[in-house]
């Protein structure tokens, strides 16, 4: 089976071609095509994405992207065309849904139109972790014992999400938490400015952090003790504007570093207690955060010692992408959803 997938959730447009098999038991990715196109440098001078550049971005973006995954495509059916409709920036997400629908009628008539659950692309990318080149040189997605993974623990962490969610197996999930307010990532973004670090905050703090001590300042660990599994970074972000008023003279580097650490013991310790809990074989670990590879390592060597799995797509996966969006855009397929294909910006797992 072959997916076209599009993704304009935010600030990336990105197109994949996707081979699809397996089914639920085995679902295996062979991925022919992964083009993202980013607008960093558009959205930087304002420290984050404006929703009316994003969407004119896309508009000029999406022709030039299709022209080139066309070259790919070629005479091969398309079975698929998946398409994210939420969560996201309503004005970007009916850039991806118009042009879906455009490409839909004028060249791939009998292909499928799905909608797809961003946060099911981020969920589902797990199954990006372990490949292989195929003989073209494509890379080829596939675990060998799929069940063998479950039950498992979900960490998904961004921009505009943090929650730890219960799976069962591929297609049955529980919400167990997630943030009351500011997402992990977006309070990377704010502590990035307030230290005068350029958007995305996340990859600016971790490059300070390195040269940084993560003992310095013993910022507060919000809710890392309660027994949920619910998130706070807010009260996190404001210890840090204190600090800085308090320490005209604070070293960039240390402040990074032990706020990095602050969210990262979190992050690992409400895991650890929901793996804990629910007897989990595996934890999965996703989201354009997931790209930090001090969090990576932390929950990686967590895993090693308490003896369960540890997955994390690598990192042109985690951050947005269509790849995800064909993943799972399949499941769903599989699954015989039907979402409506019209923008739902505050859709939820």
């Amino acid at each position: 089976m072959r997916i076209l997938a599009i993704e304009t959730s935010c600030d990336e447009t990105a197109f994949s071609l996707v081979e699809a098999s397996g089914g639920l038991l085995r679902p295996t990715f062979v991925i022919l095509e992964n083009l993202v196109t980013s607008q960093i440098a558009i959205h930087q001078p304002f420290g984050g994405v404006v929703p009316n550049l994003a969407k004119r971005e896309h508009l000029i973006n999406l022709p030039i992207l299709f022209e080139n995954i066309q070259k790919i495509i070629g005479k091969k059916k398309i079975d698929i065309i998946a398409v994210t409709v939420g969560p996201g920036l309503e004005p970007a997400l009916w850039t991806g849904i118009g042009f879906a629908k455009e490409i839909h009628k004028k060249y791939f008539p009998k292909a499928k139109l799905i909608g797809v659950n961003h946060m099911e692309g981020h969920l589902y990318s797990f199954l990006l972790s372990e490949q292989k080149k195929t003989v073209n040189s494509n890379f080829q997605f596939s675990i060998f014992n799929l069940k063998s993974l479950f039950p498992a623990i979900a960490l998904v962490v961004s921009g505009g999400h943090t929650m730890i969610i219960r799976m069962d197996s591929l297609t049955k999930r529980g919400k167990l938490g997630e943030t009351r307010d500011d997402a992990v990532g977006e309070a990377f973004d704010k502590v990035a400015r307030l230290l005068k670090l350029p958007y995305p905050g996340g990859p600016e703090i971790e490059r300070c952090a390195k040269n940084g001590n993560p003992q310095a300042i013993q910022f507060p660990r919000p809710m890392m003790y309660e027994k949920n599994y619910e998130f706070s970074f807010s009260g996190l972000k404001t210890s840090v504007l204190y600090y800085l008023r308090d320490h005209k003279d604070a070293n960039i580097n240390d402040v990074a570093a032990s706020f990095q650490q602050a969210t990262i013991d979190v992050l690992q310790r409400k895991a650890t207690r929901a793996i804990e809990e629910y007897n989990a074989r595996s934890l999965f670990l996703s989201g354009g955060v997931a790209a930090s590879k001090a969090l990576r390592e932390t929950l990686k060597n967590t895993c090693n010692k308490i003896g369960v799995g540890f997955f994390a797509p690598s990192h042109q996966y985690n951050t947005d992408n269509a790849t995800m969006i064909a993943v799972a855009g399949y499941i769903n397929f599989l699954e015989k959803k039907n979402r409506p294909i019209k923008a739902n910006a505050n859709i939820t797992l």
